[in-house]
């Protein structure tokens, strides 16, 4: 298998943590460029690794177009925007972890991130990084906006009634994610005592994510989508379970939903759904998976789907991306052992 040389920006957070970790077991990756994010001190926040087959520095986009054929960028929002266009213009593919290029109204930056967005050609050019929607666009794509973990789990969940056409009226989703969601950089409501034996909601009505998943479910069912999107914290590590609610245009009986679900995600190697029973988070937890289950009475479905928010829903999410990219076999480096309990 031919190799590509590979960075990774960022590297010191969860995400770039998972990436790294990922990327390491690649059989068609050389990691080659190793930049810190935020204020972690990297011997102490990789040593887990052992010996690194490169140092981790400062992102340089000199030394990292001179290093990379291709880029994950783990930096925050504004840091990516203006990061992008100068590794692009260089020859540099990137994949992108933010949300900097995952909008295609330049607007909702405003009101969704709070910043102006400065390079709005480029978002028409992004290519939404959820291979089992986007795949045969993210084949050379230069410019990868991998999605955010909710938007995963709730577009997976409800992609093949929204392309059937079968929704009518609102859509709700709730949502609980662990912890490592939120981030690296230390905050007060994620401190041990606030997070360890509490459950709440946040970001009710205004949660940035709102606007992407909006986006991404008007294009499925080609026609604006009403949803009420609500995450809670989950005091836990990594895992997101989302619990879809929807309304179909008329009363079908659950093995015809559950067939149009088993046909939409045969060819998908990574989502899995199931004949009996729900999905939870530790049956994928550390893996690429997407496990989905539903239950239907008359013309009310509910879509339950787990995926571990660092895997699938961020870093094992990029990873299936660049395969498409760059031509590898869409499981490459994804498959394996996740350990249990």
């Amino acid at each position: 298998m031919r190799k590509v040389d590979v960075g990774i920006v960022g590297v010191t957070g969860y995400t770039g943590q998972e990436l790294l970790r990922l990327l390491l077991g690649h059989p068609g990756v050389r990691v080659t460029f190793l930049a810190a994010g935020g204020k972690s001190d990297p011997a102490k926040v990789l040593r887990h690794f052992g010996r690194l087959p490169v140092p981790v520095g400062s992102f340089d986009e000199d030394a990292c177009v001179r290093a990379c054929d291709a880029v994950f960028l783990c930096l925050p929002h504004e840091a990516s925007m203006e990061a992008v266009p100068g590794l692009l213009k260089r020859g540099v593919k990137v994949l992108d972890m933010s949300a900097a290029f995952r909008l295609k109204d330049p607007a909702l930056y405003e009101s969704a991130y709070k910043f102006t967005h400065a390079f709005p050609a480029l978002l028409a050019k992004a290519v939404y990084g959820l291979p089992e929607v986007y795949g045969a666009k993210l084949r050379g794509a230069r410019l990868i906006a991998v999605p955010g973990c909710y938007p995963t789990s709730a577009l997976l969940a409800l992609a093949p009634l929204l392309e059937k056409g079968w929704v009518r009226g609102r859509v709700i989703v709730d949502t609980k994610s662990g912890v490592t969601g939120a981030g690296h950089d230390s905050k007060p409501e994620l401190m041990y005592c606030e997070v360890n034996e509490n459950f709440r909601a946040y970001g009710v009505f205004n949660h940035r994510h709102h606007p992407e998943i909006a986006q991404e479910m008007s294009a499925l069912a080609r026609k604006p989508v009403d949803l009420v999107f609500t995450p809670h914290y989950l005091p836990m590590n990594r895992g997101i379970l989302s619990t879809v609610y929807a309304i179909m245009d008329k009363a079908r009986p659950r093995e015809a939903v559950l067939k149009a679900f088993a046909a939409r995600y045969a060819r998908t190697p990574f989502v899995r759904v199931l004949d009996d029973g729900l999905p939870d988070t530790k049956g994928v937890r550390g893996t690429n998976y997407c496990d989905i289950g539903l239950a239907v009475r008359g013309r009310d479905v509910i879509v339950i789907s787990a995926i571990d928010n660092l895997g699938k829903g961020a870093a094992g999410e990029a990873v299936q991306s660049f395969n498409l990219q760059q031509g590898f076999p869409e499981t490459t480096g994804l498959v394996g052992a996740a350990g249990a309990p």
